[in-house]
């Protein structure tokens, strides 16, 4: 299977050719995901389903769960020899992304055993390995990829004002500020129309929330003071979009800024003060993670992230460092206070 050009999909303006892998069944399936999902993951499903079917090379209906395993483990199989991530020390694909395509594949299935016309009437992608012996109660599944616990790294206060000093543009100040002082992802900034500012509530409509979702949050003042200055000299009054953003010259001026293009900024302006690492996410954590130092409950902490379950709000508890220090020094003291200082020498 190979990509093919296909029909189009119009994104924020632009037509967008969908990815097709040659073959009828798996180009439905990538047609309903497109047609209910956000672009990225339209397209990341559409690489994950290519990267599968290129090591099994079958038919969707001859696919095995022996297949399966035979792709996990390709896909363990180490790219650089002597080469290993800090993160998790494995050589092979990040467990991440090894287990966003096995959900990929086993969505595939899941479409084609709903559809009942494709001779599928069972999974190949097990849900995982048994983890007590057959007839035991209470049976938990061992998942097939075991993902790494690792904390997100948030930035200091010092790289936050080496950050914004690098900006050249009140446009990249305006979405770094978005990131930095509401939490929002990245295709949330992106997303931004000029409809869905309302400076007098100082509060931001997110239309393009994960999953679809919708919220409402609030921002500061110094947000909008940077976003007015963009929109008064920076953005080019001929332009027709409704996007917030867009881009400032070149052949493409006045068009949506795109991700890719985003990217660019970002890695410029991380160059530009020094930091060894920088990503749109960590600006998120840093935001998220600093308004529960000063106190935010987790509540309001996941409507203002856009949390589906208040679990993943959970994180930041262990980031936030200052947090956690005043809790165990309010636990210790009221522990200490119920010893008996005379029980040692009593003994």
């Amino acid at each position: 299977m190979g990509f093919v050009p296909s029909m189009e999909r119009v994104v924020d303006g632009y037509a967008l050719r969908a990815v097709t892998l040659g073959h009828p069944l798996v180009d439905a399936y990538l047609e309903f995901v497109g047609a209910r999902g956000a672009v990225n993951t339209w397209l990341a499903t559409a690489y994950d389903l290519k990267a599968f079917f290129e090591v099994v090379g079958k038919e969707p209906a001859a696919v095995t769960s022996g297949d399966v395993f035979t792709f996990l483990g390709q896909q363990r199989t180490p790219r650089h020899e002597k080469v290993v991530r800090i993160e998790d020390g494995e050589a092979g694909l990040s467990a991440r992304t090894i287990a966003r395509r096995l959900s990929s594949v086993a969505g595939l299935f899941e479409y084609l055993i709903v559809r009942g016309d494709a001779g599928i009437d069972r999974n190949p992608v097990p849900r995982g390995l048994a983890g007590r012996r057959a007839g035991q109660q209470n049976r938990r599944g061992v998942r097939l990829v075991r993902r790494a616990r690792t904390l997100p790294r948030v930035l200091s206060p010092v790289e936050v004002d080496r950050l914004l000093g690098a900006l050249r543009t009140q446009r990249d100040r305006t979405i770094v500020l978005a990131m930095l002082l509401a939490g929002l992802r990245r295709c949330e900034a992106l997303g931004l129309r000029l409809r869905d500012i309302n400076p007098g509530e100082q509060r931001l409509f997110v239309s393009s929330g994960k999953g679809g979702r919708e919220r409402v949050v609030p921002v500061s003042g110094r947000f909008f003071e940077v976003l007015g200055e963009y929109l008064e000299s920076e953005r080019p009054a001929e332009v027709l979009t409704d996007a917030l953003f867009v881009v400032l010259k070149g052949p493409r001026r006045g068009m949506p800024l795109t991700a890719a293009g985003l990217d660019e900024v970002i890695d410029g302006v991380r160059k530009r003060a020094g930091l060894s690492r920088m990503t749109c996410h960590m600006l998120r954590h840093t935001c998220l993670t600093r308004l529960r130092e000063q106190g935010m409950s987790l509540e309001a902490l996941q409507a203002q992230a856009g949390h589906a379950s208040i679990d993943s709000t959970r994180i930041y508890l262990h980031l936030a460092n200052d947090w956690l220090v005043g809790e165990y020094l309010r636990a210790a003291e009221a522990i200490e206070a119920q010893i008996d200082p005379t029980a040692g020498e009593a003994a």
